[in-house]
């Protein structure tokens, strides 16, 4: 609850705001949500950046519900400005990826909008590849992708 006003500052940027679709601050009930593991990413003593991962079988219809057991979603944005394009973004959800393989995920999914050519490019360098057509879901336009160990 201590980060939600970084949250709502980074979510007011307009790099955030064209790909990350919400004005509500996330409040006590759905962070303490066991289906979610959320994260402050930070670099010498700063944060920087926002990541979640989830497990895509928590919720009725999900559209990555037919992934094998302990499969994983992800999602993240760079809350400041000038770490965008340097690299961090490959960088740490390499390592949450490393985490989530390490801990037992068979696949990592994500689903980034489709004209979100920065996220896409990073999801493919780290691994991922699409896994079907765009689909319009109940989060918005999006581009199914998965990486596998």
């Amino acid at each position: 609850m201590d980060d939600l006003p970084l949250l709502m500052a980074w979510q007011a940027q307009l790099h955030v705001r064209a790909w990350w679709e919400t004005d509500a601050p996330y409040d006590r009930e759905q962070l303490s949500d066991p289906r979610v593991a959320r994260w402050i990413v930070w670099l010498d003593g700063r944060p920087f950046a926002f990541m979640q991962d989830y497990t895509v079988h928590g919720w009725e219809n999900h559209h990555f519900a037919g992934l094998p057991k302990g499969a994983r979603g992800i999602d993240q944005y760079i809350g400041e400005p000038g770490m965008i394009g340097v690299g961090h973004g490959s960088a740490f959800i390499g390592a949450r990826m490393q985490v989530l393989f390490d801990e037992g995920a068979p696949v990592i999914a994500t689903d980034p909008h489709p004209d979100n050519a920065r996220a896409i490019s990073v999801y493919r360098k780290l691994g991922f590849d699409p896994v079907g057509p765009v689909e319009d879901t109940q989060w918005g336009l999006i581009l199914p992708m998965v990486a596998t160990r």
